[in-house]
């Protein structure tokens, strides 16, 4: 079985077969094949090699770094390779993942309105919509700067509300907390977490989350790592579209967020916290896996010396690990 370097590039030879159906057919194995094409013709695999990451990078937009197109090309096309290799290669044809610039806290947490205590991190979460994580961005754009809010599922990592205006106000947030109540239709007894910031513990936001019978949480003071889920999805925005990009104006703006966010980021881009998988695709099998009624957090956290719990009463638990991490890849992704 016998296909040529830039015919297998496609994945289909001269005969219209892709070599996923001839290794069907000839009940063999991709990695196999692709081992053996290795071995017999060592210049070829590497032009085939490079051209298929070169179409991964090219896909995503230089948002992937070495580790993510190592394992689309491992388990998703069935080139077995090794990471270092993948690295070496993406190296010599600069092909590595733009880097992440220096980070800007914008938190005016300096007001005299209510502060919610931190639930987030004494939480065992089981599954989506036990918890939401929100924050708030600025964008630069040519002649002004606007300003971004965003709530995230932090069990599944999805966007499930996002909002873009010129203002820093309170209705900024409340209208992607909004979105993301329309999308969901969570249960009552969501907690919702968030940062110390004016436009979270305003009156109008507080009335929004008591309507729908969510529970306030908030970072330490000048603690970013508490709400860090949400934080990691800044930077990788930032990194991988808005720093990569130019826009004309807040139009465009708004028409490339959405799809970074609602095509790209949920749909596409695999996440090293979910084992290498996207949000969406890790619900997907948290739907099918789970009992519906099962579907309850654990909670338990100390105030003073008096323990509080809800769930299995085990006393005071540390945060959950990231869950079904991969087994395959023992370091996460970083900044990738």
């Amino acid at each position: 079985m016998r296909v040529q370097g830039q015919e297998l590039e496609a994945g289909k030879p001269t005969d219209g077969l892709s070599v996923e159906k001839m290794c069907r057919v000839a009940v063999v194995s991709r990695a196999g094949y692709y081992r053996s094409f290795a071995e017999r013709s060592p210049d070829e695999e590497e032009m085939m090699l490079r051209s298929l990451i070169q179409k991964i990078v090219v896909e995503h937009r230089r948002r992937y770094g070495y580790r993510r197109v190592w394992f689309e090309l491992n388990h998703k096309l069935g080139v077995v390779v090794n990471h270092k290799r993948v690295l070496r290669l993406m190296r010599e044809d600069n092909l590595l993942a733009l880097q992440r610039k220096q980070f800007v806290v914008t938190t005016d947490s300096r007001h005299s309105l209510e502060i919610a205590i931190n639930l987030a991190g004494h939480m065992k979460l089981t599954a989506m919509n036990q918890l939401w994580v929100a924050d708030i961005t600025y964008i630069r754009l040519h002649r002004e700067f606007v300003y971004l809010a965003v709530v995230m599922d932090a069990y599944s990592r999805k966007v499930v509300g996002w909002e873009l205006s010129r203002s820093l106000s309170g209705e900024l947030a409340e209208r992607a907390l909004e979105q993301a109540i329309v999308m969901r239709q969570p249960l009552p007894g969501l907690v919702h977490h968030s940062d110390r910031g004016v436009q979270y513990a305003s009156r109008g936001y507080a009335a929004l989350l008591e309507k729908h019978q969510m529970v306030a949480s908030m970072s330490r003071a000048g603690n970013p790592y508490d709400n860090a889920r949400c934080e990691r999805f800044m930077q990788t925005l930032k990194q991988e579209e808005i720093k990569a990009s130019a826009y004309r104006d807040l139009q465009h703006l708004r028409e490339n967020l959405g799809d970074f966010m609602e095509q790209y980021y949920n749909r596409k881009r695999l996440h090293s916290a979910l084992g290498y998988r996207t949000p969406e695709e890790f619900e997907r099998e948290q739907n099918q896996n789970q009992d519906q009624t099962l579907k309850v957090a654990t909670m338990t956290y100390t105030l003073g010396r008096a323990n509080t719990s809800s769930g299995s009463g085990k006393g005071p638990q540390t945060p959950s690990p990231s869950p079904n991490p991969n087994p395959l890849l023992n370091n996460t992704e970083g900044a990738q």
